[in-house]
């Protein structure tokens, strides 16, 4: 049920490079970008704070390599979302939010580096801190970055916004019969195979007691209402 004071207080938010590039040619939208600035920026009035991993989808992936070496490829999937985590930046201070980049990489002339008691400190005070470079290690994905640094940063929730509204029992842009999933354990998405998040990130979010909300970011408004309490898309949880 929809509130009229946030659910949670500290968050991580795992943006993907899909939805943040929310459909137009080329690599990002920055128009679109705002407007998610522009929401955060309500939220944080009402007390909210923001940790934010970002994916790099919409310029690398990985896996997309061919016959590259596959470290080789990550760490150009690295660069990529320190890429998209530098234009947030850009845009959440443009629109009033004091925002800061760290990376699991050091690139010292344009970001910090991640060291987890400065981001707490960067929290505390109000800024919205933006993690780049995943965790900094091959094989590994930025929803797997994504639990590990709410963990590390204690966050009440993995707010999970994606290009698809919630967590079906198969994909539904291949599957007109799957359902859609209100709410779901960790068991059973692994069980399933279900490719809602990689098995990685739902392991290690089963075995740390992190609580995972799933939604679309067809609408940026979304982040708010599911902040805010709204019954929308997937809840991920333990038994």
């Amino acid at each position: 049920m929809e509130t009229k004071t946030p659910v949670y207080k500290r968050v991580l938010l795992k943006l993907s490079g899909e939805a943040i590039s929310n459909g137009k040619d080329g690599i990002l939208n920055f128009e679109y970008i705002e407007k998610i600035a522009s929401v955060l920026k309500k939220c944080i009035n009402d007390g909210v704070q923001f940790g934010i991993i970002v994916g790099a989808g919409n310029i690398w992936r990985g896996r997309s390599g061919g016959n590259m070496d596959r470290v080789k490829a990550d760490h150009m999937g690295m660069i990529a979302t320190c890429i998209n985590a530098l234009a947030l930046q850009e845009a959440f201070i443009r629109c009033g939010i004091d925002a800061e980049v760290m990376t699991a990489v050091e690139m010292k002339a344009f970001a910090k580096p991640f060291v987890r008691d400065d981001a707490i400190t960067a929290l505390n005070n109000g800024k919205v801190v933006i993690f780049g470079a995943g965790l900094g290690i091959p094989f590994v994905s930025t929803d797997t970055a994504a639990v590990v640094r709410a963990a590390e940063i204690g966050a009440d929730v993995v707010l999970m916004a994606k290009n698809i509204d919630a967590i079906y029992t198969a994909d539904p842009r291949k599957d007109k019969n799957a359902q859609k999933l209100s709410e779901i354990t960790y068991k059973e998405i692994l069980a399933r195979g279900l490719q809602a998040m990689d098995s990685t990130a739902t392991s290690f979010a089963m075995d740390n007691n992190i609580s995972i909300h799933v939604f679309g970011l067809d609408n940026c408004e979304n982040i708010y209402k599911v902040i805010m309490g709204a019954e929308m898309g997937t809840v991920v949880k333990g038994e």
